[in-house]
């Protein structure tokens, strides 16, 4: 992967994007992508749309979301210390003893979240969220006022790292990689002759409603789509492969099976690593998917999907790690995916 891709993604990764609150991730998005895409454009739902070939009889949609979770201010007491709840499912057992910003109405402001010494007990094993508060320095409540309220976002202050190389770190890789690797595969089509019509999407608001895809879908009515997301990795410490499964990073992409899924589509998407020499990995979704993919599967007549997803360790914690490996070749499959296809792809299950 290219330096100057590596070096947008961690822009993304440092850019606050919590779910509701994506617009200035998304303008960056928006900068990155224009010289890409014949076209540009947004919705009501904030969702940003780069758009080739739409004159095209067959159209595919390219959704990632862009949205993290985060924390939001519930009450702020006398005494200036700030109580929260979640925005999607954040982990609060990760949340202890790390930095914070509060991104306010007026201005953000910095904190911790406390931690009560072990020689006055330490944390207790069946802590919840609601246990949690943010020490700001403020004397008061009414000194917080001046620049936080109620229903103010909350992120870790976390910078993204790269390990050895060949992992990179951070908070939100779930799933502002998959906003990056729409980015990048529009990018590199703007290279090839495609014989399909391509929206590219960041969508919003997955880690809370999924309502961006909907809204996405629902304008757009794509002839299929793919949504471009992040799975559970289950190849460190403690984690039980015989219960999860076993996905492992630098293993490749990830493909979901499962009643939601087009059959058609995945075979495509195999055909295609096939080519590549790439390896596949694998994962269940029987009854849904939990992405993106549930909500556009919905909109209109009805709409043919696939999940690829990058294997990710650590997920919704400060430290969510996935493999830069992985990443491009999710980008190389999509890539030929796309440029292989004819328009002419029957995705009826049915048909021979």
């Amino acid at each position: 992967m290219e330096k100057d891709s590596i070096a947008f993604l961690q822009e993304l990764l440092h850019t606050p994007s919590p779910s509701s609150m994506e617009m200035d991730i998304q303008k960056k998005w928006m900068k990155y992508v224009a010289p890409y895409a014949d076209e540009i454009r947004s919705d009501h739902a904030g969702n940003v749309i780069a758009v080739v070939n739409e004159d095209a009889d067959f159209h595919l949609l390219l959704a990632g979301h862009c949205d993290e979770v985060a924390f939001v201010v519930n009450r702020i007491d006398e005494n200036g210390f700030v109580f929260i709840e979640k925005m999607g499912g954040i982990n609060p057992k990760a949340a202890v003893g790390m930095k914070v910003e509060i991104l306010g109405h007026v201005r953000n402001i910095n904190g911790v979240i406390g931690v009560n010494a072990q020689h006055h007990g330490g944390i207790k094993g069946d802590f919840d969220v609601e246990d949690l508060f943010i020490d700001c320095g403020a004397a008061s409540k009414a000194e917080l006022e001046e620049d936080i309220q109620i229903g103010d976002l909350v992120v870790y202050r976390r910078t993204s790292e790269i390990l050895k190389d060949r992992f990179i770190s951070g908070r939100g890789l779930d799933n502002r990689t998959g906003s990056f690797i729409v980015a990048e595969v529009m990018k590199r089509l703007k290279e090839k002759h495609i014989n399909i019509g391509v929206y590219g999407v960041s969508t919003v608001n997955e880690e809370t409603n999924m309502g961006g895809a909907y809204f996405a879908a629902a304008g757009l009515k794509p002839d299929a789509a793919l949504a471009l997301d992040v799975t559970f990795a289950t190849d460190y410490p403690s984690v039980d492969k015989r219960k999860h499964g076993d996905v492992r990073l630098d293993g490749g992409p990830v493909l979901a099976k499962g009643a939601p899924i087009n059959r058609k589509l995945n075979q495509l998407l195999e055909a295609t690593a096939k080519k590549l020499e790439m390896k596949l990995q694998y994962e269940l979704t029987p009854r849904h998917t939990g992405t993106d993919a549930d909500k556009m599967r919905l909109t209109g007549k009805g709409v043919p999907v696939s999940l690829v997803s990058l294997p990710l360790r650590y997920m919704h914690s400060p430290v969510e790690t996935a493999s830069l490996q992985d990443t491009e070749e999710e980008i190389q499959l999509l890539v030929e995916f796309i440029t292989n296809m004819t328009g002419n792809e029957s995705l009826n299950p049915l048909d021979d």
